[in-house]
């Protein structure tokens, strides 16, 4: 098993690695939408904040050499379910070709770090 910390990736809210890997596949920490250079400061809106997610999901695979493709499934959490799971979802929708969408969970969460509207876990799988 690999314990993964990325070189210029998000700061941890909490002891937590970025990724672990085990067996070819690849579970990445729930990642919020504050950025590297600015922890815990949050863009504002559903849109802004699922972008800001995606893109830190981005680096940690990147650095560990993968990319959106090998996601195998995705959960998401959102605070505010009724008001932004359609607008969440066009900006999701819109990291992926068509015809190959990660599996995928997706619930309300009555709270997240940082007050944030928005959490994105993986499992990726390495490709052999």
């Amino acid at each position: 098993m690999q314990f993964h910390m990325i070189a210029g990736g998000p700061k941890p809210v909490a002891p937590f690695s970025h990724a672990v890997e085990t067996d070819g596949f690849v579970f990445v920490t729930g990642q919020m939408p504050d950025t590297p250079q600015a922890p815990g400061v949050l863009p504002d809106g559903i849109a802004a904040q699922t972008r800001a997610v995606m893109e830190n999901l981005r680096l940690i695979l990147g650095g560990l050499g993968l990319g959106l493709e090998h996601i195998v499934m995705s959960r998401i959490y959102l605070t505010e379910f009724k008001r932004d799971y359609a607008e969440m979802n066009e900006v999701y929708r819109s990291y992926f070709p068509a015809g190959r969408l990660p599996a995928r969970t997706c619930v309300g969460v009555t709270g997240l770090a940082y007050d944030a509207l928005i959490e994105i876990d993986l499992v990726c799988r390495r490709p052999s």
